[in-house]
């Protein structure tokens, strides 16, 4: 989106700008939380794509049967298109099914009608055991489980059920946004801790069954619940494996600074994307790396259709919200591409981060209006 806005407006009218996109909405994910927990509804955090067409954008509604990445082609809806530069954002495909019994076991927090079953299952339960889950890692958006965890939390006091129904956090890493390091993955700990939420990480879960709701993880152990809210294993999108821009369990590899591929004129953004770090780590997969790449790679498509210095860069820079419930908030900004770490600063959680988010949701949502 980021992109298609800033190209329309830097390129002549002549120019098209074609976005294709297999859903008929776009939905604001960072407000999934919200819908979880019944802050937002379905139709409050989401908008029609076919608004685009209104600025000059061409939407192709369909699924990408094939993309070329040497001759910058898509197959959709039936058609060949070709472009003088492809922009591929189609970040991770969700695959519930690698983990036997997941898909069946539980509520898929990451979709907006997964968000909006774990409300109706939250708004029921009264007794028993809430089961936040981060099946594999990577996974996008690393604050949003956390966020999960800690907002049921809040709505669970707020409806005087919290203690007749424990919550709990099971991860498949070491440390909450280990990327960020020790003072964001302390911070989140001590808040989980501090409201009563057991935190077990480096936990892997192998399969889960689902009629007698337990999960079975790679070290032996065992966890039953009530209530099973999951992040599903990430992949590749399968046509961009296909497309051989992807390896066998990979990502698509660009330029850090460009975001081009190794296929000139051929650039990715987002959670399809890998950018490894000097630490050893990729870069995280959230919104405002996504957001800040769409903004570098449109002015450098911008400007070298038109001839002119290509001087945007991506730098790495990046911030997170964490809902706290409550009506409060943490707030954590730095540098990733920092050497040898990334340097974060961790701000004191407060309302007034809590309203900050609320703000950009309120500005992104905006622009379809």
């Amino acid at each position: 989106m980021v992109t298609a806005h800033r190209l329309r407006k830097s390129l002549p009218t002549a120019d098209r700008v074609i976005v294709f996109d297999q859903a008929p909405t776009h939905t604001f994910s960072p407000s999934l939380p919200w819908v979880m927990t019944g802050t937002r509804r379905a139709q409050q955090v989401t908008r029609p794509l076919e608004a685009l067409r209104e600025q000059g954008i061409t939407i192709v509604p369909s699924i990408i049967d094939a993309i070329d990445p040497r001759e910058r082609t898509v197959r959709a809806a039936g058609e060949t298109w070709r472009g003088d530069a492809l922009v591929i954002a189609l970040g991770a495909a969700l695959s519930a099914r690698d983990v036997p019994g997941l898909e069946e076991g539980g509520d898929n927090i990451y979709t907006l009608d997964g968000a909006t079953s774990a409300f109706s299952h939250l708004q029921s339960l009264q007794h028993g055991r809430v089961v936040v889950l981060i099946s594999r890692a990577p996974f996008k958006c690393p604050a949003a489980p956390y966020e999960a965890a800690l907002l049921v939390d809040g709505y669970l006091r707020k409806t005087r059920r919290r203690e007749a129904i424990q919550v709990e956090m099971w991860a498949a890493e070491s440390a909450p946004m280990g990327v960020a390091g020790p003072d964001v993955s302390g911070s989140v700990v001590d808040s989980l801790t501090e409201r009563d939420i057991a935190y077990h990480p480096d936990e892997s879960v192998t399969r889960v069954d689902a009629a007698a709701r337990v999960l079975h993880f790679s070290s032996g152990r065992t966890a039953a619940y009530d209530l099973l809210l999951y992040v599903p294993p990430h992949r590749a999108p399968q046509v961009v494996a296909d497309a051989g821009l992807a390896p066998r369990d990979g990502w698509v590899a660009v330029n850090r600074q460009t975001l081009e591929t190794a296929h000139p004129n051929v650039f990715a953004i987002g959670d399809v994307t890998s950018i490894p770090l000097v630490l050893g780590k990729p870069l995280p997969k959230a919104g405002v790396f996504a957001h800040a790449q769409g903004d570098v790679v449109a002015e450098i498509i911008a400007n070298r259709l038109q001839g002119k210095p290509e001087t945007a860069t991506f730098d790495g820079h990046g911030e997170c919200f964490i809902e706290m419930g409550a009506g409060r908030a943490g707030f954590a900004r730095g540098n990733f591409y920092a050497e040898p770490r990334p340097t974060v600063r961790v701000f004191r959680p407060g309302r007034h981060w809590h309203a900050a988010k609320v703000a950009f949701e309120r500005h992104w949502l905006s622009q379809w209006r």
